[in-house]
């Protein structure tokens, strides 16, 4: 649960955390399992109680087969509860339980919580600003999918199989210590036009595209990169008008990307050009406003020029404040993915049948501007 480990560091499972606002004993509770001989015998090393305060910071911490004795007492004295509802059901109906028990005790003076308040809207608010060391974090996850891109690009030739090139992406993630933020997207020819292409068992063909979306993630901080590139090493010449094009769309996305500006700018300034390119190659008719006020382009373009990324690939946070785009922000990272698809069809130019190309890059918002994270991938 990246909202859970982001608030302590703790990996383990079936794990509480409680956070006690000016209370003397302990504001930083956890509650984990204890230490075990035979089942870390079986399972692996356990922090046990002492361990979540030695190596985790926690100020106390709990057995967690004691949380029944010990939370209600916590609860005691809160008049605002903030808690992920809804997420553990099982553990939903415990806090029903424990504030029913506190209530069923009015009458000896004790008190019980006024107020549940969604914990998930200030949290992930907080989500949202990247601290310079979860910065540094997410600049490591670019660095080795950055190489694990590079790696692939070197593999990849005509004959070679798209899970081929997936065991290189995987093999230079986990020399480095990282795992997959995502199932990597390896699709060749037309599966290159498929958004969510998973299978990556096909064999790739001279003459074909190949597009590659993978990253990874360190210490839970991930990153997301797309590239598009020959499967021969020479693009043929409708293949470099879309990749131009693309490539256009994704400088014109990045230049809108500052304090300041609406989290819609970037998208708006992708598809404005992406509209005139498909124009241009006779792939729709008409004018550039009519084509954008229309949703014509869609056919081509069907998604989104970014999404938040941070814990998660697709990141907490709201896009938009009181039905506004929200404005950009020093220490917000996104990506920047605009991209083409062009399925065969007897509408469509024959020499861009099956050609999709998708270009993605991670950009922080800086107080100038942004920095490209992942722009050391060709």
């Amino acid at each position: 649960d990246s909202d859970f480990h982001y608030l302590t560091g703790f990996n383990e499972p079936e794990a509480v955390a409680v956070l006690i606002p000016g209370r003397q004993q302990a504001e930083y509770v956890l509650f984990v399992r204890d230490r075990d001989p035979t089942r870390e015998t079986w399972d692996g090393r356990r922090a046990g109680p002492e361990g979540a305060v030695r190596d985790y910071g926690a100020d106390d911490a709990f057995p967690v087969g004691d949380i029944d004795d010990i939370l209600p007492g916590l609860l005691e004295r809160c008049g605002r509860v903030y808690y992920s509802m809804g997420v553990n059901l099982d553990f939903d109906q415990r806090v029903v339980g424990w504030v029913n028990t506190l209530r069923g005790q009015t009458k000896l003076g004790i008190h019980s919580p006024q107020e549940f308040v969604a914990l998930e809207h200030p949290l992930h608010d907080m989500r949202l600003y990247k601290s310079r060391a979860e910065a540094g974090v997410m600049k490591r996850s670019a660095q080795i999918a950055v190489g694990a891109h590079v790696r692939a690009m070197r593999t990849t030739r005509p004959g070679v199989t798209e899970y081929e090139v997936m065991a290189e992406l995987l093999h230079e993630f986990h020399r480095h210590q990282a795992d997959i933020s995502y199932h990597p997207i390896v699709g060749g020819g037309a599966n290159g036009c498929i958004l969510h292409y998973h299978e990556n068992a096909d064999t790739l063909r001279d003459g074909d595209l190949l597009l590659i979306d993978a990253g990874c993630e360190v210490d839970s901080y991930a990153a997301d990169i797309t590239r598009t590139f020959p499967v021969n090493g020479k693009f043929s010449p409708a293949q470099r008008d879309v990749y131009e094009l693309v490539l256009a769309a994704q400088q014109a996305a990045i230049a809108r990307i500052a304090p300041g500006n609406a989290w819609d700018a970037p998208h708006e300034a992708a598809v404005r050009v992406l509209a005139q390119g498909m124009l241009d190659l006779k792939l729709l008719t008409g004018s550039v406003d009519g084509v954008i006020e229309s949703g014509a382009y869609r056919r081509f373009y069907m998604h989104r020029t970014g999404h938040w990324l941070g814990m998660d690939v697709h990141d907490a946070g709201e896009y938009k404040v009181e039905g506004e785009w929200r404005p950009l922000q020093a220490g917000m990272t996104l990506t920047v993915e605009p991209g083409c698809y062009i399925r065969a069809a007897d509408d469509v130019p024959r020499a861009l049948w099956d050609v999709g190309v998708r270009i993605e890059d991670n950009a922080l918002v800086t107080a100038a501007g942004c920095e490209i994270l992942t722009d050391a991938v060709p």
